[in-house]
């Protein structure tokens, strides 16, 4: 695995590793609850493999009274990796807050509410590193804004975590073109160590952050897209759906259509890092195939030229929290 990208101040393969699915999220992927070994597995597997970035966040958790299983699990998969001492010091491990959950029903992943006030960040990124076994987080994502809440005072009280101790390096997740500008301004670039990375939605099926992803390239901030193979349970997901373009160049390169997505998210962005969730080590390691593949300018157009239009954003991110003037 040759092919590596910077976030921040690490450099890492250019894929990472989405957590979420092995704590149990969305409900079809129950049942690895029942199977830690096979979680603490796949975990292992992508390690072993090369990658080096683990994503993760507080609420991934099967309960809303379980907040951190995700963080607890990925840790504990981490210590107990085979890997040296200097291997196991390259892994990053990006955990997220700023979501609070409550037994709603009907809600799978049971979100009551955002907070974004200093003190609640304080306790947790406190809490986080506690159930990580760390006394420093390597990078911390701002995961949802609060709607009601001015942005500038949110960013400000994200900025601070570095400032308390615990948080090294400070990202974002689910920001607009706007509010990712004014949070450069206020935070500064990696180069001044400010902001250094950024997830939004991303894949074959959903497209809507282009004026993103531009202004990464720009400051050469990381942007890891969160679902970038389209969801998972999602109707017309790569998985899913038809993709025919994306099946006609798996059979070029002799790899899943699953390895060109990951391909295609290389060859379209310089500061992309897919991070595709696994419950299986078959599925982390075919995605890794992905960053051997050298799509031609031609694959890219044809891909290109056979993307869905975009559906609409999720009724969660269409509040915006208002700005200051």
């Amino acid at each position: 695995m040759t092919s590596t990208r910077v976030i921040g101040p690490f450099t890492v393969p250019a894929l990472g590793l989405g957590c979420m699915p092995l704590s149990g999220m969305p409900p079809s992927k129950q049942w690895i609850l029942n199977e830690r070994d096979t979680a603490i597995g796949v975990v292992h597997a992508a390690l072993d493999a090369g990658v080096r970035l683990l994503d993760t966040a507080d609420i991934y958790a099967p309960t809303w009274n379980s907040v951190g299983h995700n963080e607890i699990l990925v840790s504990e998969a981490v210590r107990s990796w085979s890997g040296s001492a200097a291997q196991k010091a390259e892994v990053v491990i990006a955990t997220k807050g700023g979501i609070t959950r409550a037994p709603l029903e009907g809600d799978w992943f049971g979100i009551a509410g955002r907070d974004a006030q200093e003190h609640y960040l304080y306790r947790a990124v406190e809490a986080s590193a506690a159930k990580m076994q760390v006394s420093t987080i390597k990078l911390w994502q701002h995961h949802r804004l609060n709607h009601f809440m001015p942005f500038e005072e949110q960013f400000e009280n994200v900025m601070k975590l570095k400032a308390h101790g615990i948080v090294e390096n400070i990202g974002v997740s689910n920001y607009t073109a706007e509010q990712l500008r004014r949070a450069i301004k206020i935070g500064g670039t990696p180069a001044q160590g400010g902001l250094v990375s950024i997830q939004n939605e991303w894949s074959p099926r959903s497209r809507a952050w282009a004026d993103v992803r531009d202004i990464c390239v720009e400051y050469g901030i990381a942007f890891l897209p969160w679902s970038p193979l389209g969801g998972i349970d999602i109707k017309d997901s790569l998985e899913n759906g038809a993709y025919d373009a994306f099946a006609e160049v798996a059979k070029t390169h002799n790899v899943s259509k699953f390895a060109i997505a990951i391909a295609w998210h290389l060859a379209t962005s310089p500061v992309a890092i897919p991070i595709p969730g696994a419950t299986r080590k078959e599925s982390i390691l075919d995605s890794l195939t992905g960053l051997d593949v050298k799509l031609s300018a031609a694959e890219v157009e044809l891909l290109n030229s056979s993307l869905p239009p975009n559906p609409p954003l999720a009724d969660e991110l269409v509040p915006q929290a208002p700005f200051r003037d």
